[in-house]
């Protein structure tokens, strides 16, 4: 699979530890060097803003999504290629998966989680054969995979769902993993 852009889910907060912002703004560097669009939620804030700058300090593309209320907030980064304003964050999902080939979550909270789940769930019903995966900065998401492997043994999430999360530590791994993905049709995973 050919990744030319991929949409960051992540934090609007810098997060507890220094890590995060490193491996942000570090990611952001990586996507830029290699040629890949960043596609993210189009705000100036938290590790949002260091995966922004990251990409665009290495000469990257970076697109932003983001609601008007946000920009009438002041948080959005308007330094970017582009920014497309839009009415909602159902619209700025949705833009945001029109824009991109591959989904990666950096540490976040609730809505970094929303994004990445809802991106993975179109994945699992077939809406699109888009790779999610999570970057695991400083162990970020072990308690969230123990919890996606106790839904596998309680029968709420088959194993081929599993395999389709890709968890990785290191950023090179990670998109050799989005560049190898093999979607696994739905068919296969539906109970008949």
């Amino acid at each position: 699979m050919k990744i030319e852009s991929v949409c960051v889910c992540c934090g609007s907060s810098p997060g507890l530890l220094p890590e995060y912002l490193e491996a942000a703004s570090k990611f952001g560097r990586l996507l830029a060097s290699r040629g890949i669009t960043l596609v993210y939620g189009g705000g100036k804030v938290g590790l949002m803003g260091a995966v922004a700058d990251g990409a665009l300090e290495a000469g990257g593309r970076v697109i932003g999504v983001i609601p008007k209320s946000l920009i009438d907030k002041k948080v959005a980064h308007t330094g970017l290629t582009e920014l497309h304003p839009v009415s909602s964050m159902h619209e700025r999902k949705a833009k945001m998966a029109d824009l991109s080939d591959a989904f990666v979550a950096l540490p976040g909270g609730v809505g970094t989680l929303e994004e990445i789940f809802e991106a993975c769930t179109w994945t699992q019903l077939g809406f699109h054969s888009k790779p999610c995966a999570f970057l695991n900065v400083m162990g970020f998401y072990d308690s969230l995979f123990a919890f996606i492997h106790n839904l596998v043994a309680q029968r709420f999430l088959k194993p081929e769902h599993l395999s389709s999360l890709l968890l990785e530590t290191d950023m090179d791994r990670l998109l050799a993993r989005l560049q190898a993905y093999e979607h696994v049709s739905v068919d296969k995973w539906i109970d008949r």
